[in-house]
């Protein structure tokens, strides 16, 4: 039997401000919305709730995938989609006066168009109730159904994020129901349709990848025009999922970050506590750096003329 090493001192988590989290925790249960910081067991969740923020996970807290690494409960028919939801998520993001807002969800594998639609009326929603906050969506790869990834491009989010997760050799064990080759394809479509909008991707380490898979990985996003990369430890939730292989120490992360950088990406996250959204809110400084966003956009009508 493989042995799980012992987790290493560089990951323990800050204590929160529990008067803040119990803030955050009350808009939720208020508004009955769910967040992939609870839904998935992130070691974040303090220190996020705690800044009086979180991750929003639409179309029910059940996947229709069930992925060994990953916390969220597996049904593989969930409930129906709820028509009020976009409009429970935009109340919190106005009580909770958030400037930046991450959407995920789960994996709708049972609905035609993946959940987009879904996505398209919570950007909408945000958009009418507080027009400056900028909007992060952490997409599914919809089963390649390209006609909705041109759906939720068109509610114009600022940052179209969709996980690579791991290496191409590690795919058919950590993400059976995934397509490396499909994730790279929705965020090369992504910035094909939709130049103005910041794509972004993240990667799991400690599964058994060495140094060079993810540096090629991390070419390979690149090559499709992935603007921001997070890489972070994986934490296995509990005994039935994945084991850790290894921890990755923070000079490696260090490392990373820097061959990020200096391959072209203008932004990388790399820690070992660093997950999709952790710290998200730091993109509104990348856009003042380099603007694009929603004044580049030449459908919108604020734009005075086409890219």
């Amino acid at each position: 039997m493989t042995v799980t090493p012992q987790k290493p001192e560089w990951l323990r988590v800050k204590a929160p401000l529990w008067e803040r989290v119990g803030n955050v925790k009350d808009i939720l249960r208020d508004l009955e919305l769910n967040t992939v910081c609870e839904e998935a067991s992130c070691p974040n969740i303090g220190e996020c709730f705690s800044l009086g923020t979180a991750t929003f996970l639409i179309m029910g807290p059940a996947c229709t995938r069930a992925c060994p690494y990953c916390d969220i409960d597996f049904e593989k028919k969930p409930k129906p989609l709820d028509p009020t939801e976009p409009a429970r998520l935009a109340e919190a993001v106005r009580r909770m006066n958030l400037n930046h807002v991450v959407i995920t969800s789960v994996n709708r594998d049972d609905l035609p168009d993946g959940g987009a639609a879904q996505f398209a009326q919570c950007i909408a929603a945000v958009r009418q109730v507080s027009p400056q906050t900028t909007i992060e969506v952490l997409i599914p790869d919809l089963c390649g159904n390209w006609a909705a990834l041109t759906a939720i491009l068109a509610a114009n989010p600022e940052v179209m994020n969709h996980n690579t997760e791991t290496v191409p050799r590690l795919y058919r064990r950590v993400r059976p129901q995934g397509n490396y080759a499909r994730t790279l394809e929705l965020l090369e479509r992504s910035h094909a349709q939709a130049p103005w909008v910041y794509t972004k991707s993240g990667i799991m380490v400690g599964l058994g990848e060495t140094d060079d898979e993810v540096r090629q990985a991390m070419r390979d996003l690149r090559a499709v025009h992935c603007d921001i990369l997070t890489i972070g430890q994986y934490l296995q939730p509990s005994a039935k999922h994945l084991q850790v292989q290894g921890f990755v120490t923070p000079e490696q992360f260090q490392a990373w970050q820097h061959y990020g950088e200096s391959i072209g990406f203008l932004q990388v996250v790399s820690s070992p506590l660093t997950r999709s959204s952790y710290h998200a809110e730091q993109v509104r400084s990348l856009m003042q750096q380099y603007p694009r966003g929603r004044s580049h956009n030449p459908h919108s009508p604020s734009h005075p003329q086409s890219l």
